[in-house]
């Protein structure tokens, strides 16, 4: 008897020794979020990073805007797909993921986009909490933009561009491409697109409410990275 009373000890020691952690993740959009399957590249990568760090990681699904708040309040302890430029007296850790952002439209409307002050005079629709997150100049554009957008669900964007309810859309081409097998029944998404690559990469982080989740993070970052396991993921979502 006395062994398994050891063997309980062990195990509710084990099971209290991992930190739990509220993760809040925006909504749906493929390939880096597949909210209904608690999967995607940027999942994986941050749940993974967090389990490597010592945590307990478990995912929220909510708008951007929402998720701010949400953390603002306590309501979660770290929000994905952010960083400084995002703003608030909170924690950042290492950038675990890039997106490449474009400015796309239809080639029909053979629109002059040189660069990023160049969308102020065309109707614009954007993922929420980009006017902070790409840039002082584009959240310049954003503030003297009348037409200007942000709008939380992703497959919404292409059926506003194929549809030419607005001139530009500012997504990640993955993302993007993906939706167009959502929405295909329901908009042409065979007209040719022009891409407009006035974007510089954009590095994304963890907004923690703690520096110390954000530095068990970055500890189960550098792990994951330097096992290999971080491009294990990469490659699981190559596909896409």
């Amino acid at each position: 008897m006395k062994w398994l009373w050891v063997c309980c000890v062990l195990l509710c020691s084990l099971s209290v020794s991992a930190q739990a952690l509220r993760v809040g993740f925006g909504t749906h959009k493929p390939p880096y979020i597949f909210e209904n399957q608690a999967r995607g590249l940027e999942h994986d990568i941050v749940m993974t990073a967090a389990q490597r760090g010592g945590m307990e990681p478990v995912a929220y699904y909510a708008p951007m805007e929402r998720l701010s708040l949400m953390l603002s309040k306590g309501q979660l302890d770290v929000i994905a797909t952010t960083n400084e430029r995002s703003g608030g007296a909170i924690f950042y850790s290492d950038a675990y993921i890039r997106y490449q952002n474009v400015a796309v439209a239809l080639r029909s409307r053979n629109l002059d986009i040189q660069r990023i002050s160049d969308l102020v005079g065309y109707s614009v629709n954007a993922f929420q909490r980009a006017r902070f997150l790409l840039g002082s100049e584009y959240q310049a554009m954003a503030e003297n933009n009348p037409r200007y957008r942000e709008e939380a669900f992703q497959i919404a964007r292409n059926r506003m561009l194929y549809s030419g309810r607005v001139d530009v859309v500012v997504t990640d081409m993955r993302i993007l491409r993906y939706f167009n097998r959502e929405v295909y029944a329901q908009v042409d998404v065979s007209q040719p697109l022009a891409l407009y690559p006035i974007f510089a990469p954009t590095d994304y982080k963890l907004g923690c409410r703690q520096q110390a989740d954000c530095e068990r993070f970055n500890q189960g970052l550098a792990a994951i990275r330097e096992s290999g396991e971080y491009r294990t993921i990469g490659r699981r979502y190559a596909m896409y």
